[in-house]
């Protein structure tokens, strides 16, 4: 049965709402509450149980790393000449860049130093190797890693052929084969150096060169278990001081004759122009030419940092071999020498820039 409609005549008051009449004594009137329009969220998960922090690396480690290795630890292999003599160090000898009390070899401030067997690692570099590849196994190798998008691969910059670059090598060679190595900077001015510490020092073999594109092959009997303990360095050494490359008088010549072959190379056309972190394969040869017409010839360095300049002029020196005589404004200007004296330049006592 419906409920009766009130009808409100015109003229009378409405009757009043039922949330407006008073409330009867000891009565509370509930509080207003919107419906919500979503059902309510269940309850999130409690979170995971913190998993055990791993044991933090001792800054001192109770035994110092001993290697087999037979050669000197030094930052660059490629870039230092054992015979280079320091005159100064820019920082003291006893602070290690493999860390305190790491490494059982003593730091001179230029090398960690050990005498080895040579014989004894290059008959196990050929039991690494194992039999020589066949042509079609050197192809299908190439052919894996020779393009630009390989997985395995190391970038060898200005550094050269580092220490640290030859863990990560054998980081590479635990799942890989080989390893592709792309090479540019100063370095790339001598390939063959390169080429020859990473076979020496890695104990692998190269088995692919096209211009600065490398392949270091690791060896048929190459068992990752047995690699050899490399040491890392921890920090990037400051460089020892060494004599200074540019003389203020040739030898060779005087000081106005000195001056007149600076002039000269200044207001000579370039060269070439040498951009940073590029390929330098072919300098070498193109200065050598440049030398059967030229006394004196200017190589335009202006993008590649004065640090970078005096390395390239170090390098042409002794692989020309040249005379530099002058480092200004990132411009090198080498001196060919006197035709009598010319293979007494490659016999000079070489040293690196400050």
């Amino acid at each position: 049965m419906a409920a009766p409609q009130t009808v409100t005549r015109p003229g009378s008051n409405p009757p009043p709402l039922p949330h407006l009449l008073p409330l009867r004594p000891g009565r509370r009137r509930p509080p207003f509450t919107r419906i919500p329009s979503n059902p309510p969220r269940a309850p999130a998960p409690p979170p995971p149980p913190p998993k055990p922090k791993s044991q933090t690396t001792k800054i001192i480690p109770d035994e110092p790393a001993r290697s087999d290795l037979p050669f000197d630890f030094r930052y660059s292999y490629s870039e230092a000449d054992p015979s280079w003599r320091p005159i100064g160090f820019r920082e003291p000898t006893r602070f290690s860049p493999f860390g305190p009390g790491r490494l059982d070899r003593p730091w001179d401030g230029v090398a960690a130093r050990v005498d080895g067997d040579g014989d004894a690692r290059e008959s196990t570099r050929e039991e690494v190797l194992g039999e020589a590849l066949s042509e079609a196994e050197v192809a299908e190798l190439v052919e894996r890693y020779r393009h630009s998008d390989c997985s395995r691969q190391i970038n060898l910059g200005k550094g050269g052929v580092t220490h640290n670059m030859l863990d990560d090598i054998h980081n590479h060679w635990r799942r890989a084969e080989a390893v592709r190595i792309k090479c540019l900077g100063v370095a790339t001015l001598d390939m063959d150096n390169i080429c020859f510490h990473l076979e020496d020092k890695t104990g692998g073999k190269i088995i692919y060169r096209c211009i600065n594109i490398l392949i270091l092959y690791r060896g048929r009997n190459y068992d990752p278990k047995q690699r050899p303990v490399i040491p890392l360095m921890l920090w990037k050494p400051l460089a020892p001081i060494y004599p200074r490359v540019v003389q203020n008088v040739a030898e060779g010549l005087n000081f106005e004759e000195t001056k007149e072959m600076r002039n000269r190379g200044l207001n000579s056309p370039p060269l070439m122009k040498l951009t940073r972190n590029g390929v330098y394969v072919n300098v070498v040869e193109k200065v050598r030419e440049a030398f059967k017409t030229l006394e004196v010839v200017r190589l335009d360095c202006s993008h590649t940092g004065t640090s970078d300049c005096k390395k390239i002029g170090v390098k042409l020196r002794d692989l020309v071999p040249c005379v530099p005589i002058l480092f200004k404004d990132e411009q090198i200007i080498l001196w060919r020498g006197k035709l009598d004296q010319e293979d007494s330049v490659s016999a000079h006592s070489v040293s690196q820039p400050q």
